[in-house]
């Protein structure tokens, strides 16, 4: 059987016996109609027990700790109590890998023996005075981006404000920042701020994309419209990667290079896209971007951030801190700056050795395998699931699906938006069923099945228990 755990990136479908390359929507029709064929002379769980059988990446699953039901429903009365949940909410909140526990208890071990000396020398070749270094490389192949353009620091609104603090620069002419209209409220709040401490009204110099009515997802056009119209006095443009409550994905390379042709500074928060989505930062020209590490990078919650800055842009004005300092001259403490090389002279304060440590334990998983092997899973782990839930619910379904049905325009999420009254006792069905999705108010479920420990199996559990808690949602 062909594998797909090359680096190279194409799509493949599963056609029964292979898996054949395809491009685009085609995908998306072959996909499911493969899944149809197979399921002709059985049953979706065939389907699944063959496709999991064939992954060659499913070996990933064994390095999670997959919480088992007792422990997601806190019911010890439950069935098969020593089974694993079905855990589809990695874009919420990561699985922890294995080797977390182990590494953490290193740099504790680090700490209890030795003291300060951890900071250079260290019996695990992880000096603390570098421990950035450590997560850095893998971390900018994850991205797409040069080593030197990657710092691994902070918490994602933090890096935030740090980067709108040196690429914000504001003028009578241009000032406006343009997000769209349902950003994450972290980054709506965080821009708000940025424009006032500026002496700006949010009311007139913050522009927001709002789609169409009757639509959930932004049209790459619209978009590019937006800017058009507001380019004479825009300054930045900052979008998600991926929209967290739809799920689309957008057009990152498209949309950076026509708003820079207009003068404009572009910016991603790649909170929901790093380690989900292919990227390439470095090659798409992006100006600067800022991630979490505690969704589908695993780190655990409240993770340290990440954040990249295009090299071009290495000697842009920006606050800075000890850390930021070069490192072979940083502890003279002479306060003569020498700022470091790329991203890290962006850095402020020393990072956490135990927050690093966390992350670069799932970091591993991701170099042994690669960004372009969990991708192409990804998408056909959510095509799996588009054609089960058809399928399942084919007249007048109690849920629309509001993430696009290209795989290109979406990561590892689709969100089912309810019909109203019906979200809140879904969800609570599933939780009881061992079942961990994500609820966005009003009435949207998002399912996340996330390459790394999640089987096709479990995406025909959710549908399964999907039916039932609808069922018993409408008794």
């Amino acid at each position: 059987m062909a594998s797909y755990t090359s680096r190279a990136y194409t799509r493949c479908v599963w056609t029964g016996r292979d898996f054949k390359k395809v491009t685009g929507l085609q995908y998306v029709r072959s996909f499911s109609a493969s899944v149809y064929r197979s399921t002709k002379d059985g049953t979706f769980q065939d389907t699944a027990r063959t496709l999991d059988e064939a992954d060659p990446i499913a070996g990933a699953a064994a390095k999670f700790r997959i919480p088992s039901r007792v422990d997601i429903t806190r019911n010890n009365d439950i069935d098969d109590p020593h089974t694993k949940s079905v855990y589809l909410a990695g874009n919420s909140l990561g699985l922890q890998p294995v080797r977390t526990y182990e590494l953490l208890k290193e740099e504790l071990d680090v700490w209890a023996k030795d003291g300060v000396n951890g900071h250079f020398r260290h019996s695990h070749n992880r000096p603390w005075l570098s421990i950035d270094e450590t997560v850095t490389t893998i971390m900018a192949n994850v991205v797409g981006a040069k080593t030197e353009e990657v710092a691994v620091m902070s918490t994602l609104t933090t890096n935030l404000h740090l980067l709108l603090s040196a690429f914000y620069r504001p003028t009578s002419d241009r000032y406006k920042i343009i997000i769209e209209n349902k950003a994450f409220p972290s980054d709506h709040y965080a821009v708000e701020s940025q424009i006032e401490i500026h002496g700006y009204d949010k009311a007139d110099a913050l522009v927001q994309i709002k789609p169409q009515e009757g639509n959930y997802i932004l049209p790459t056009q619209q978009i590019l419209d937006t800017i058009t119209e507001h380019a004479d006095n825009t300054a930045l443009l900052l979008l998600p990667g991926i929209q967290y409550y739809t799920g689309q994905a957008f057009e990152v390379e498209k949309i950076t290079k026509y708003a820079q042709s207009l003068g404009i500074i572009v910016g991603w928060d790649m909170a929901h896209a790093a380690g989900n989505l292919k990227l390439q930062l470095h090659d798409w020209n992006v100006d600067f971007a800022v991630w979490c590490t505690y969704k589908y990078l695993n780190s655990g919650p409240g993770g340290i951030g990440g954040l990249f800055v295009h090299e071009k842009n290495f000697d842009r004005p920006r606050l800075t801190g000890w850390w930021a300092h070069e490192k072979s001259t940083r502890f003279l403490m002479d306060n003569n700056f020498v700022p470091g090389k790329g991203a890290s002279a962006f850095q402020l304060s020393n990072p956490s050795v135990l927050d690093t440590v966390a992350l670069l334990a799932s970091l591993e998983v991701f170099d042994q395998y690669g960004i372009a092997a969990l991708r192409q899973k990804s998408e056909n782990l959510t095509g799996f699931l588009e054609t089960m839930l058809k399928a399942t619910f084919p007249v007048d379904p109690p849920f629309t699906i509001i993430t696009p049905s290209d795989p290109a325009q979406r990561g590892a999420q689709l969100s089912l938006l309810f019909k109203p009254g019906l979200m809140d006792k879904v969800h609570a069905h599933l939780d009881a069923s061992a079942i961990t999705t994500d609820e966005r108010k009003p009435d949207v479920i998002r399912v996340a099945p996330t390459p790394l420990y999640n089987s096709y199996s479990d995406v025909v559990k959710f549908v399964e228990g999907l039916k039932t808690a609808l069922e018993a949602a409408s008794a």
